[in-house]
């Protein structure tokens, strides 16, 4: 089992930058693909962004291609989020997960361990 933490949420303007961080511990939690999940009010879960366990795979989805950017420092088994250019429709709980399972990195269901989340409000 993997646990993980989420830090780095906040209330920016649009246009603006924040830097979100997952810390991880457990279960060889660097071998690990690692992927970031929102959900706004209202609204399911979606896939923001993902990362293999070497670091050199990424994945993203297509709202935030070009502005997120997901790396991983297996040192400090660390996940970021680094989230610029950012607009009213990113505000979301920000999810950290460790995939557990066979399946799409883009899935949730792919993920078996969870983060409590993390807030970003983007003001307009």
């Amino acid at each position: 089992q993997v646990q993980l933490l989420e830090s780095g949420g906040g209330l920016v303007q649009a246009g603006g930058s924040l830097r979100l961080s997952c810390a991880a511990s457990g279960r060889t939690p660097g071998s690990y693909t690692m992927g970031w999940f929102r959900q706004a009010p209202g609204k399911e879960r979606e896939f923001v962004a993902a990362v293999t366990g070497s670091g050199i795979t990424t994945y993203y989805a297509d709202s935030v291609k070009g502005r997120f950017t997901i790396s991983r420092d297996n040192a400090k088994v660390t996940v970021i989020l680094q989230m610029n250019s950012l607009k009213p429709e990113d505000t979301a709980v920000y999810y950290c997960a460790a995939k557990t399972s066979l399946g799409p990195a883009t899935t949730a269901s792919s993920f078996g361990s969870w983060g409590q989340g993390t807030r970003v409000t983007v003001s307009s």
